[in-house]
């Protein structure tokens, strides 16, 4: 990954509402969850909601498909990996012991 993909998938998901989208999406698996289901469950405008799903297809980290008249979207899990191992490439001078925290406790 070079810095430039890194500053878009970032920048992508620096909003309150696109990271929400996201972090649903990583949760909801391969299968995914169709734009009305997202929208429900977040609170969000289908217009709004679409702007936001249209920066993260964009920046590469969702993935779409259409069943019928529904589009269905997907974490792009590759993506989501390839970032957090260029955020983690040469972590803690490449010590071995070095490992990411799972302390973050959700509200």
């Amino acid at each position: 990954m070079d810095i430039k993909s890194a500053v878009l998938q970032l920048s992508s998901i620096a909003q309150e509402a696109r990271l929400e989208i996201f972090r649903l999406l990583v949760q909801a698996g391969q299968e995914g969850l169709s734009a009305g289901s997202i929208g429900e469950t977040l609170h969000i405008p289908a217009s709004t909601l679409s702007f936001h799903l249209k920066e993260l297809s964009h920046a590469g980290l969702i993935n779409s498909r259409q069943v019928s008249r529904f589009i269905y979207y997907s974490a792009n899990y590759g993506a989501m990996n390839g970032l957090l191992a260029y955020l983690t490439e040469n972590c803690c001078a490449g010590a071995k012991d070095c490992a990411p925290s799972s302390t973050y406790k959700p509200k």
